[in-house]
């Protein structure tokens, strides 16, 4: 409990900057200022993904960390990278992404399933805490020009 409230605090005074920047700076240049999504970028540079997240949104995106990825069995995330997994990578990473902005206000104390990009959806638990499938929102409400970001501690995969 203590390690998880300490990355939830770490996560949260690395990306508020971005939060209160007037929120001038996009979905993409949001996660880059942080320093802890390199592994996320990669991943959506790789899926041609990149362009989008920088479009008009709104968006809402459920945001692994680098340690996120990290804690996939090793070599997943390399094998995803391959150009002839590109398809699969699109269907992880679109998963990640409502195709609205929804704050944590907004669904304070409820459960939903919401839509992703990728047409499946997630199951969103905020009645204690803020669960989105399997994953724990660790940092909420960071907002970008085109959505906000939700900083997850774990990748959540389709089907999941």
């Amino acid at each position: 409990m203590i390690r998880r409230t300490f990355i939830a605090a770490t996560a949260t005074l690395m990306l508020a900057p971005a939060a209160f920047a007037g929120a001038t700076k996009d979905i993409v240049e949001t996660a880059a200022s942080a320093g802890s999504f390199n592994t996320l970028l990669a991943a959506a540079k790789a899926a041609g993904l990149v362009h989008t997240l920088k479009g008009d949104g709104p968006f809402t995106v459920f945001a692994p960390t680098d340690e996120a990825f990290a804690a996939l069995p090793e070599g997943t995330v390399e094998t995803l990278l391959k150009p002839e997994n590109k398809d699969q990578l699109v269907a992880i990473l679109t998963y990640h992404v409502v195709p609205a902005k929804v704050m944590s206000g907004d669904i304070a104390g409820k459960k939903a399933n919401v839509k992703t990009v990728n047409g499946e959806k997630l199951s969103v638990n905020a009645k204690n805490g803020v669960k989105v499938n399997d994953a724990t929102v660790t940092a909420a409400d960071i907002v970008a020009s085109n959505g906000v970001i939700h900083v997850v501690d774990t990748v959540i995969l389709p089907g999941s």
